[in-house]
């Protein structure tokens, strides 16, 4: 009895599909006219004799074994790009394409130090980034969208591996024009509850400031609005609030032409530890390892 197996471009376009919940967008990322993948669907429909995705006007929608056919696929296509992986560890480090995340707290501020430097050293390294929040960036690593991620720790980001690069201080930014005066040193105890402003769920540094102040009652009462750390700025700057701000956003300036004041956090643990993890297993551990250490010697 001859078995027909599906193609791995046919799976490509399950994926895509199940990723983007849209034909014309899973085209898009596939690079391929919206017929090409929906061709290539209906022949893997019809390779497996099943019906893996109901198609409306309106709506895709998996079945339910079309949900588990795809998971199964992206297991599969992480298999295979495995193998190109070990071929390439094997041979000239750190050259072809690398998929790197990187978290909105750590991206604008790290990365345009980090990437001349990276680029002089190893020319013929192909970095793209993509910008998410650490969760986004975790679940990205694991279904294979992502080789690597530069990430702040602590964070649970299921089975990875982690190369350190360095610790990166907390600040607490507080408003120009305060009625008692801005203090010489910022404690736990001298953060407003009722006006501390965090960015908003899925961003980890929101974790690591209300860790650092030790403080319980402050995730109840803080105000978690920001999308980014220069909109906090902004916000107080115009005396709407206080923030936490880390070391490399300030190196970076971005407190210049505010009239903000930021004073370094006294507590027990005042600084998140930034680090480049990845898949635990992976075969290009040793690429990673060498990618931290020239990520290490250039921040």
């Amino acid at each position: 009895m001859t078995t027909y197996l599906p193609t791995l471009k046919q799976l490509q376009y399950l994926v895509a599909l199940k990723n983007h919940g849209h034909f014309g967008r899973a085209a898009d990322a596939c690079f391929v006219t919206q017929s090409t993948l929906s061709a290539g669907l209906r022949e893997l429909e019809s390779l497996i004799g099943i019906v893996l995705v109901e198609r409306t006007r309106r709506v895709v929608r998996f079945t339910p074994l079309g949900d588990r056919i795809a998971e199964k696929a992206r297991r599969i296509l992480r298999e295979a790009e495995e193998l190109s992986d070990m071929a390439r560890a094997a041979g000239k480090p750190l050259s072809g394409e690398l998929r790197m995340g990187v978290i909105p707290t750590i991206a604008p501020f790290l990365l345009p130090t980090l990437l001349p430097k990276l680029r002089r050293e190893w020319p013929d390294l192909k970095l793209f980034l993509r910008e998410e929040t650490s969760q986004a960036a975790c679940d990205s690593l694991h279904r294979g969208q992502l080789d690597c991620v530069l990430l702040a720790l602590p964070y649970n980001c299921g089975e990875v591996e982690s190369f350190e690069l360095f610790e990166d201080r907390l600040f607490v930014a507080f408003p120009p024009g305060m009625p008692e005066g801005v203090p010489l040193h910022a404690t736990a105890a001298t953060i407003d509850e009722d006006r501390l402003l965090l960015l908003e769920d899925g961003h980890c540094l929101k974790d690591h400031a209300l860790a650092a102040c030790n403080r319980p009652e402050l995730r109840a009462e803080a105000t978690m609005l920001g999308t980014s750390l220069h909109t906090l700025v902004q916000m107080v700057d115009n005396r709407l609030g206080m923030t936490m701000i880390p070391q490399m956003a300030l190196d970076a300036g971005i407190l210049n032409g505010t009239d903000v004041v930021a004073r370094p956090l006294e507590a027990d643990h005042p600084a998140r530890r930034i680090a480049l993890i990845w898949r635990k297993g992976s075969p290009r551990e040793k690429e990673f390892r060498l990618l931290g250490e020239a990520l290490r010697k250039a921040a």
